[in-house]
């Protein structure tokens, strides 16, 4: 597990976490079914799982178009793509012409695009598509352009990602159209797994983010329209989404990702009503937390008074809206 099967560095990257997700799937009996990503980015999870063989396909979405691009360009023009990587010259000159196209992605070819996006992605610092150049733009720096791009191994896992092309559904849409008009149409046997950008300090980690009033948004949309399926969601554990989410089960978490520097932060994971949360997991902080939480996510006590608490706010709600 957690091969870096990715090609992408992508900020608060939750491949780490595939063994966990590979544990609810056991539980739930979803093993061999579909798996969805309506906020794919970097798909670490979701490429580890169908590689596996743990899952049978893999559903992706990404509204940001250059990361769409990237992904699209694997999947159809993979030779291609292996080409530049072996043929990059790593060098200054070079970034600057991928932050132009960058700048300009819609007068540039979606390969151009995609394979851009994949360079800074790659020659950036902590991969994150607008920041400067690893090692600054005179290379002065203890670490040069090319310290996060190992030409042979990204070569080998865009190829071996690409053959498995046909398990693989690419979207650009907003995710909000995802949830409501594509995943209905999915097999019952199937896990979503929501990772929407950060609460806080998105906007200097994502090329596309949220503002407060659209987490809550997507927040009601997750609970209210898929109330069928069984999902999971992962965020920044802080006090705003615990509101959003106050009435499904949830478990805090330590979670170490690198945006610029180590970070080691709280972060949440919540369940739908209908989802069978393992008791224990591989993952040690994950295991911990499982425990410390174990009535509140498994006693069924619990989730009816999570329940009836909903169905108070929900009539207290209407009340309000009626006078």
């Amino acid at each position: 597990m957690a091969q870096n099967r990715t090609p992408l560095r992508y900020p608060g990257g939750k491949q780490k976490l595939t063994p966990f997700v590979l544990e609810i799937l056991k539980a739930n009996n979803l093993e061999g079914g579909h798996y969805v990503e309506p906020y794919a980015g970097g798909a670490g999870v979701a490429m580890e799982l169908l590689i596996a063989g743990n899952v049978s396909h893999v559903h992706l979405n990404d509204s940001s178009f250059p990361i769409y691009a990237f992904w699209n360009s694997v999947l159809t023009h993979s030779e291609e793509f292996c080409r530049r990587i072996s043929r990059s010259l790593l060098n200054i000159e070079e970034w600057r012409e991928h932050r132009e196209i960058m700048k300009n992605p819609m007068n540039h070819s979606e390969l151009d695009v995609g394979f851009s996006t994949f360079y800074l992605n790659r020659t950036n610092r902590s991969g994150v598509l607008s920041a400067g150049v690893i090692g600054g733009n005179d290379q002065s720096g203890k670490w040069k352009i090319d310290a996060r791009f190992p030409r042979n191994e990204l070569i080998r896992r865009i190829e071996l990602i690409a053959g498995f092309h046909d398990s693989i559904s690419l979207l650009n849409t907003d995710a909000e159209k995802v949830i409501t008009d594509y995943i209905p149409t999915l097999p019952e046997n199937t896990l979503i797994y929501c990772d929407p950008p950060y609460f806080e300090k998105a906007s200097t980690l994502y090329l596309n983010h949220y503002a407060p009033g659209d987490h809550e948004r997507i927040s009601q949309i997750i609970q209210q329209q898929q109330r069928d399926k069984k999902w999971i969601v992962s965020y920044d554990g802080v006090n705003q989404i615990l509101k959003y989410y106050e009435f499904r089960r949830k478990f805090l978490y330590e979670l170490q990702y690198n945006a610029a520097k180590a970070y080691k932060g709280s972060e949440v994971f919540i369940f739908s009503d209908n989802l069978v949360v393992p008791r224990s997991s591989e993952l040690p902080y994950i295991s911990v937390a499982l425990k410390a939480n174990s009535r509140k996510l498994h006693q069924p006590a619990e989730l009816a008074k999570l329940a009836m608490r909903e169905a108070k706010f929900n009539s207290a709600k209407q009340l309000v809206c009626q006078q």
